[in-house]
């Protein structure tokens, strides 16, 4: 999984995306103006690559690609603060709200909800997170998983088993959790646990467990094989976080954290906001013979939502429940 430079296909991202390899996009907020250039830049892409997944983080909060012409979403954080059964109807709407704007767009899923714990510790993680409780966290992730449902999208948790206790951000650094395993499974480990089934998705982290593995999560077959796949069930999509991130670093080099990332059990792999390390890791994907993932296929039955979708009275019930409590 890639990304593009600008708000439109260049003749150069024409030739990245007739690569077989080459299985899904990624957009950011500099691909993102609005929702009509949204759904312009998207078709551009499927005229070329019908098949391509097309993702975007839209969390709510800071982390917001396309925020022009769309509701303002809260954060993860704003939405738990409210308690209980309230927080968990605003999860819902909250969740319903964002996939069928993306949907509207034509993009596939969202990477979201974020799973990890706040143990106040991490400042790259902070409001996006649902709580430091982990039955907490898991009840109202599990309504905002419905809501996704309900709109048509699925689910992707982030970042397994847990970043929130490591304090390093993984976008400049190596973070380090130097907890037991025990402590580990005892809180942040839980919430991926509990809803491993209703997860089309799963990104985990550029952390290291040093307790556990001296490889960070992404690079485990430990956790990704032994504890997700097979202790966990989870049979949808590994993709991993993005490999030119820092925290990425610690394997080598673009074809040693390829090499490394396909061995732990990704399914996808996203490289992202350096295309000389795309080309580099598309040339030795194509060495290894790699292809698209077939479990990819659940999340590209795509729901057509009308461009008109605010006039729908499911649009007015979902942000009138928001508005209602403040969060819009």
């Amino acid at each position: 999984m890639l990304d593009l430079p600008g708000l439109w296909l260049e003749p150069e991202d024409r030739q990245l995306l007739r690569q077989p390899e080459v299985g899904g996009m990624i957009l950011f907020a500099r691909n993102t103006e609005s929702p009509a250039q949204v759904r312009e830049l998207v078709a551009s892409i499927r005229a070329v690559r019908p098949d391509m997944l097309i993702a975007i983080d839209q969390e709510g909060g800071r982390v917001q690609r396309l925020r022009r012409g769309v509701q303002r979403l809260p954060a993860l954080a704003d939405i738990a603060f409210k308690g209980g059964d309230q927080a968990a109807a605003a999860a819902r709407s909250a969740a319903w709200l964002m996939a069928t704007e993306m949907l509207a767009c034509g993009i596939d899923i969202s990477f979201a909800p974020v799973l990890d714990l706040d143990h106040g510790r991490s400042q790259v993680i902070g409001s996006r997170s649902l709580g430091g409780n982990p039955e907490q966290v898991s009840f109202l992730a599990s309504a905002y998983i419905d809501g996704l449902a309900q709109a048509g999208m699925a689910a992707t948790g982030k970042h397994f088993p847990g970043h929130g206790w490591a304090e390093a951000d993984s976008h400049f650094a190596l973070p380090v959790d130097e907890r037991s395993e025990a402590q580990i499974r005892e809180l942040d480990l839980k919430p991926f646990a509990l809803l491993a089934s209703q997860l089309g998705g799963i990104m985990p982290a550029h952390v290291v467990y040093s307790q556990v593995d001296s490889l960070p999560a992404g690079f485990s077959r430990y956790w990704l094989q032994n504890v997700l796949r097979e202790e966990l069930g989870f049979a949808g999509v590994i993709f991993s976080d993005d490999l030119s991130m820092a925290g990425a670093h610690a394997v080598g080099g673009i074809p040693q954290r390829i090499d490394a990332a396909v061995a732990s059990g990704c399914d996808m792999l996203l490289i992202c906001n350096d295309r000389a390390a795309a080309e580099e890791g598309l040339l030795h994907a194509q060495r290894l013979g790699l292809q698209a993932p077939a479990n990819i296929a659940a999340m590209l039955a795509r729901r057509t939502v009308p461009i008109d979708y605010k006039a729908s009275p499911e649009w007015g019930m979902h942000y009138s429940l928001l508005r209602g409590l403040g969060l819009v």
